[in-house]
């Protein structure tokens, strides 16, 4: 069981308050693009991806060696946010709303949200963007408009963290995608327990 204050419209949200609230290990989400009301979501159970435990497929790894594309760090967030609240097959409505645009850019000018962005002849093909806080990244979305885009930008991700000294990858949920990888589900206690040692960590994610 998932919990969350459906009624929960939220004007005055702040992107301090949104870093409070990913420290406390809860994070907000809107039901459609549409809807300007957003609630909190504290899942019983927690997707993460051991970054130790972390698994990338024979494929995968040529694909990367390949250099099919080019990796760019926080040049576009507009853009990434845009292509993972668009609709595609398999998923015709997003959560990412308006009020969340507004949100997380101002998180990405502070220097709290990060891109990690796939580009193939001078275009945004795919990507992911999430939230540090001390030792600890929270992945919020990612995209792909050509395949394996996101997947190499994950993969990216991953080694940058491990780079800069992280210790907590937050993935929200477990998807039959993010198991390729080595995510996992944890209880919500043993997630807390993972958060409160990452907080303390001061890595840097753009080693």
């Amino acid at each position: 069981m998932t919990k969350h204050s459906g009624d929960a419209l939220l004007p005055e949200l702040t992107p301090q308050v949104l870093l409070r609230a990913y420290a406390c290990g809860i994070f907000p989400m809107a039901e459609t693009a549409d809807d300007p009301r957003l609630f909190w979501v504290d899942p019983d159970m927690r997707g993460i991806i051991p970054l130790e435990g972390f698994h990338v497929s024979r494929s995968l790894a040529k694909t990367i060696r390949s250099n099919h594309f080019e990796i760019r760090i926080n040049t576009n967030f507009s853009g990434l946010i845009d292509g993972c609240s668009e609709s595609r097959d398999g998923r015709e409505e997003t959560w990412i709303n308006s009020t969340i645009k507004s949100l997380y850019d101002q998180l990405f000018e502070m220097g709290h949200c990060h891109t990690v962005e796939t580009w193939r002849n001078d275009r945004l093909v795919g990507g992911l963007y999430g939230i540090q806080i001390g030792g600890a990244f929270f992945g919020e979305s990612m995209f792909s408009r050509e395949q394996n885009a996101s997947k190499v930008a994950l993969v990216h991700l991953v080694n940058r963290l491990k780079a800069g000294g992280f210790v907590l990858l937050d993935t929200q949920f477990v998807t039959g995608h993010l198991k390729t990888f080595g995510a996992i589900e944890i209880p919500r206690r043993d997630y807390q327990r993972l958060l409160e040692t990452a907080l303390e960590k001061d890595a840097v994610f753009q080693h």
